[in-house]
């Protein structure tokens, strides 16, 4: 029986840092998948993939958290938020973990820099954790979109 004080995530590697998502979330992990660019995506979008007769938006969360480089790896991680799945492009699949409710540290407004879609950090003994929203972080790339470029088309009321 699952204990409700767990939560169950997948955990990657980013560079060095460590990285999780609710497990729950994670539909599957693809090797070495290459990513078709969009012409004028936000920032942080790293292109496309067609994965068994869905368009698969593939988003880099190291541009997105602002880490020094982008991810080097190919491996995605393939989540589910609601009905739309998205990649996440990571370096390396690491371990499924459950993690106490308890020992989940949640960032303050200061102390996150004000990344609106990291959820937590976990003290594990061997390394930091950091829990993202994906949600959150997908979410935000609709904030960020560049301006549109039909800015000259001619208003409906005009003869």
């Amino acid at each position: 029986m699952h204990d409700p004080a767990l939560h169950r995530y997948c955990t990657f590697r980013i560079g060095t840092a460590v990285f999780a998502v609710a497990a729950a979330d994670v539909v599957e992990v693809l090797r070495a998948a290459a990513a078709t660019r969009v012409p004028l995506a936000p920032e942080g979008v790293a292109g496309l993939v067609h994965l068994r007769g869905r368009i698969v938006p593939v988003v880099d969360p190291a541009v997105r958290l602002e880490m020094a480089s982008p991810a080097a790896g190919r491996t995605h991680l393939v989540i589910a938020l609601d009905d739309d799945w998205y990649g996440l492009v990571i370096d390396e699949m690491l371990d499924v973990v459950e993690i106490p409710a308890e020992r989940i540290e949640r960032p303050t407004a200061a102390a996150d820099g004000g990344c609106d879609f990291l959820d937590g950090v976990f003290a594990a003994p061997d390394r930091l954790v950091h829990l993202l929203d994906p949600r959150r972080m997908i979410h935000s790339l609709a904030r960020h979109r560049p301006p549109s470029l039909d800015r000259h088309s001619t208003p409906h009321d005009r003869p």
